[in-house]
């Protein structure tokens, strides 16, 4: 009888190596042997712990967002404003940015592009990933929206999204152009985005009048002037 810490060591190592093989080659190309060899068992350790590649894929997604404890452990949600813990998630994100592709894109955002319309319940289950990880953002965006007076026709909920649209977008572009650097260019726009977003109202509100003589920015009067440059 195989030791239960053995057994456990073993299926550790295939989780880990399915997702170092996806990442490098995407779900479709990756083989059961492929993952066997990058973890250095065999394929009767495999079929032990796993009936298929489906199976394992499913359980790796799981191991994956566990893995994300990096991100909870992050040193920006220790900052006091929220919108300082938005902008130093996207900064952590881009210090991310190093060695090979396959070592900072996203496992399931790779699984999804590929088998979104022929694997529903690892579709479903990399949903679920995705979603979960932009929801931990909503608490901060409803407390920057509070703490600096934004308002508008879009919700925490819908940022959090666009947040982690654009975080799997930049790793989309990094493989198209097989350099990291677009992706940090996309990460600093979103940081822009998120600045601009909150903090010039907060300026002008805490004031108490508009900056340098000018109008009070809102996002009504940006979208005016965007209306007004389609005429």
């Amino acid at each position: 009888m195989i030791p239960v810490f053995v057994q456990h060591q073993s299926r550790l190592k295939l989780l880990d190596a399915m997702i170092s093989v996806v990442r490098a080659k995407g779900y479709n190309a990756t083989r059961v042997e492929d993952v066997c060899e990058a973890a250095g068992l065999t394929k009767g350790s495999f079929f032990h712990h796993f009936k298929s590649k489906d199976e394992l894929a499913l359980a790796a997604v799981e191991h994956w967002n566990q893995a994300g404890r990096a991100f909870a452990a992050a040193a920006y949600h220790q900052h006091a404003d929220p919108l300082d813990r938005l902008l130093g998630y996207v900064d952590f994100r881009k210090s991310l940015l190093k060695g090979a592709l396959r070592d900072y894109t996203c496992f399931v955002g790779t699984i999804i592009s590929e088998a979104y319309d022929t694997h529903p319940e690892l579709r479903a289950a990399c949903a679920r990933d995705l979603t979960a990880h932009a929801e931990k953002f909503e608490p901060d965006i409803r407390e920057a929206m509070q703490r600096y007076g934004i308002s508008g026709d879009w919700t925490a909920q819908s940022l959090a999204l666009h947040m982690q649209t654009v975080v799997q977008g930049a790793f989309i572009l990094a493989k198209a152009k097989g350099s990291a650097e677009v992706a940090a260019e996309s990460f600093d726009h979103l940081r822009r985005y998120l600045e601009n977003l909150f903090r010039p109202v907060s300026r002008a509100v805490r004031a108490g009048a508009p900056s340098r003589g000018r109008p009070v920015r809102t996002h009504k009067s940006v979208a005016s002037r965007v209306k007004g440059i389609r005429k």
